[in-house]
């Protein structure tokens, strides 16, 4: 009886507390301009900025942006990807501080849910990570591109980001 009590209770003051709140409509979303997807991007495009998904922080030198250790970019693939597959391919480099602090570091992959082959970095400097992907993982006509790296400096009281690379440029080529 106390617990029905208890609840009635509760229920009132939810009931009391909602009409208290003004309701607000959602606004429907409105694109105002066509948004056209690019098959490969640099990272200093400002154009380019809505394909840079997650893990991206701000254009530096008018060139590249850093990344945190997992990052994902949205693109638009080559044509007739679907049947002939494409190259998946991210220029970046290593920054000769983060190697001295985390060193040989992995990185991974992953484009529409399909896992592409890793591969491991044993030095700073500039690389390329390039991989094939079939054309079942490239209909569509947005492509989601997942990267993650194993090691990566914390955030830390001078810079509270999450560093990993330095990426330049990433996209699809054509086979």
């Amino acid at each position: 009886m106390r617990g029905l009590g208890l609840a009635l209770l509760l229920g009132a003051l939810l009931i009391g507390s909602s009409g208290c709140k003004k309701k607000r409509q959602r606004e429907p979303v409105r694109l105002t301009e066509q948004v056209s997807l690019a098959t490969m991007l640099q990272a200093g495009d400002p154009g380019a900025a809505v394909q840079f998904s997650k893990g991206f922080y701000a254009v530096e030198n008018n060139a590249w942006r850093w990344a945190a250790h997992a990052f994902s970019v949205t693109l638009h693939p080559p044509r007739a990807a679907a049947a002939n597959g494409a190259r998946l391919v991210l220029k970046f480099a290593i920054p000769d501080a983060v190697f001295q602090k985390v060193g040989a570091m992995k990185l991974t992959a992953r484009v529409n849910g399909l896992d592409l082959a890793p591969e491991e970095y044993k030095a700073a400097g500039e690389q390329t990570y390039s991989r094939d992907v079939p054309g079942n993982a490239l209909a569509g006509e947005a492509v989601m591109v997942d990267f993650t790296v194993d090691k990566f400096l914390p955030p830390s009281p001078g810079d509270p980001r999450e560093l990993s690379v330095i990426v330049n440029a990433v996209g699809f080529e054509v086979k």
